[in-house]
């Protein structure tokens, strides 16, 4: 089993999750997807991230848009770097994700969320966003809203993102293969793909 640990309003997040659906279908592997809040994460274990965006490195920030660029052209995708917004409050999405998943739904609304956000420039923190992407997918609002509104959907949400710091994970997305298999990020795939290929013929 694969299970992937992720939050919307990471770029490349949007990347891996789009990327790993096919690589999964292609190795008949079911994904388990754990949405999970990353800013709480920064907050206690990764502050170095903040430290980087208040004090970027030019040439450093220069290639990291042309790297997100090749990538999301090789993906097919269109990103926005940076968001008008960003970072983004992604909290009422990631709940929407969790609501949703036991529905069986939680795929396309987290494509429509990252695409609202990476590829519209839309604040996927305000409620009228994420109101027109239920719409979009033919879901009722109200209960929507009500749902993510429920303390087992928010403690779930908070859960998760517990869990991916005491197993070692440190931002997303983190993609962990049979439990103890810890890949990080979207350019770590291929070493995923050579995973799966290996299991699959026997070999270790």
């Amino acid at each position: 089993m694969i299970e992937f640990f992720f939050d919307c309003s990471s770029p490349w997040t949007y990347l891996a999750f789009h990327n790993i659906q096919p690589l999964a279908r292609e190795f008949r592997e079911t994904i388990r997807w754990r949405p999970i809040l990353v800013g709480g994460i920064f907050n206690t274990i990764n502050p170095s991230v903040y430290q980087s965006r208040e004090k970027p490195i030019p040439a450093k920030a220069r290639y990291y848009k042309k790297d997100m660029a090749d990538w999301a052209r090789l993906a097919g995708l269109h990103i926005k770097t940076p968001p008008t917004v960003f970072p983004v409050n992604s909290v009422k999405a990631m709940r929407g994700c969790i609501l949703l998943d036991a529905e069986g739904k939680l795929v396309p609304f987290a494509c429509a969320v990252f695409e609202a956000y990476w590829r519209d420039d839309q604040d996927i923190s305000k409620d009228e966003v994420l109101a027109d992407v239920c719409n979009r997918l033919g879901l009722d609002q109200d209960r929507f809203f009500a749902g993510i509104a429920q303390p087992a959907i928010k403690d779930t949400l908070r859960a998760n993102t517990d869990e991916l710091m005491e197993r070692g994970g440190f931002g997303s997305p983190t993609i962990y293969l049979d439990r103890e298999d810890m890949y990080f990020g979207n350019d770590r795939l291929p070493l995923l793909r050579a995973a799966l290929g290996r299991r699959a013929s026997g070999a270790h």
